[in-house]
């Protein structure tokens, strides 16, 4: 993936932050399967449950990956959100956007530590906030990844082997059913 590409999937996830912030959350992970560098989409992910139905949910994020024989990935999370909602321990800066660009031959993370800023009050009376972006840390490559997001990334460059004549087209299908939120280029739509 060019710098351009990638520069331009974080202004992105940047955007949906100060969005998602001001309304009171911060957005769900977030899947973006690239073929030959050409976006898949945005794939975000299904309403869950806290710990098991957390945990298999944004690793399934993966399948529409797999299923466009995707090249390279990049997923998007929030470091508290994803510990809160999977049960697990916050590793790593938080609050804190995390960005994995993963192809089968590796992976490297980029976080974006933010502050969060108190904005002047709604007229419901609730105050809105806004992330106030901190210096990021040096990409890692092969970084330590929280357990769920480790499975997206190793799943999204596994073939699924649906006995189907349009496996991509299914497995849209059936996320979508399942719940997830899936916003797919001119190129991959159908």
């Amino acid at each position: 993936m060019d710098t351009r590409t990638f520069d331009a999937l974080t202004e992105s996830m940047k955007s949906a932050y100060v969005a998602g912030l001001s309304e009171g959350a911060v957005p769900r992970p977030v899947i973006m399967p690239l073929v030959r560098g050409e976006l898949v989409g945005l794939i975000w992910l299904r309403p869950v449950t806290s710990g098991e139905d957390a945990l298999t949910a944004i690793a399934s994020l993966s399948n529409i990956a797999a299923a466009a024989n995707a090249d390279e990935i990049v997923l998007a999370w929030e470091t508290q959100d994803v510990a809160t909602t999977c049960q697990l321990p916050a590793d790593g800066p938080s609050p804190c956007l995390n960005m994995v660009h993963a192809t089968k031959d590796g992976h490297t993370l980029h976080q974006f530590p933010y502050t969060e800023g108190t904005l002047a009050g709604t007229p419901e009376g609730s105050a809105s906030i806004a992330p106030h972006w901190q210096p990021a840390p040096t990409p890692q490559p092969d970084a330590k990844l929280v357990p769920p997001v480790q499975a997206a990334v190793d799943y999204a460059f596994t073939p699924l082997e649906l006995d189907h004549p349009s496996p991509f087209g299914v497995t849209v299908v059936l996320m979508e059913e399942d719940g997830y939120n899936l916003r797919l280029t001119e190129a991959f739509a159908f």
